[in-house]
């Protein structure tokens, strides 16, 4: 579904990380570890063909990757409702009760009409993800999704990494949060570029 072929990044004059090679197969669900500034939200941006700054290496991906990263996507003046009409990817939703069901698999019934701006930080995140009950798109990259999620909510969205993964989907994912092990992900340093 993806495969990374001897990657680099140079940030700012300075080489993060080389000779980084790994695949992301159907089914799996990838965790990436590392310490701050090591490069994931980096790396993540450029597998997903947003960035190509200071990269090397290659990337071939046989299907479309939805990207969600740590900052909220969310536009303020719009409702959840409408927010998840659209997604920068131009990933498209249409069906109301499709999105009505999203948003409440994320704990946010009740709350579809009302201006984000109004929402608190972690029900605005609550909002990116509930596009994750929407996406058809195959893999998934994702920075560190749990960023202001209570523990019911980070419970909920490792069921649903495992529920995409048993769906022949793939997730990477970048978190300093520990997955539980029903989650069944293996651990990719970026410093080592090594599965442990």
């Amino acid at each position: 579904m993806l495969e990374a072929i001897d990657l680099g990044i140079e940030r700012g004059g300075r080489q993060l990380f080389s000779g980084f090679s790994f695949s992301l197969t159907p089914g799996s669900i990838v965790h990436l570890r590392g310490e701050n500034g090591a490069g994931k939200t980096t790396l993540l941006r450029m597998l997903a063909g947003l960035s190509r700054y200071g990269f090397d290496g290659a990337v071939h991906r046989h299907s479309a990757c939805l990207f969600l990263g740590h900052q909220s996507a969310v536009k303020g003046l719009l409702s959840p409702r409408e927010n998840l009409h659209w997604h920068p990817s131009g990933e498209r939703f249409r069906d109301d009760q499709a999105i009505e069901s999203a948003l409440a698999n994320v704990g946010l019934h009740g709350y579809e009409d009302v201006p984000a701006a109004q929402l608190s930080a972690g029900q605005q995140r609550r909002v990116d993800l509930a596009r994750l009950y929407l996406s058809q798109k195959p893999v998934w990259l994702l920075d560190e999704p749990f960023t202001a999620i209570d523990i019911r909510g980070v419970t909920r969205l490792q069921q649903r990494f495992v529920e995409h993964a048993a769906q022949g989907g793939a997730v990477l994912l970048s978190s300093h949060q520990a997955l539980d092990a029903s989650v069944n992900a293996r651990l990719l340093d970026l410093s080592s570029g090594q599965f442990s």
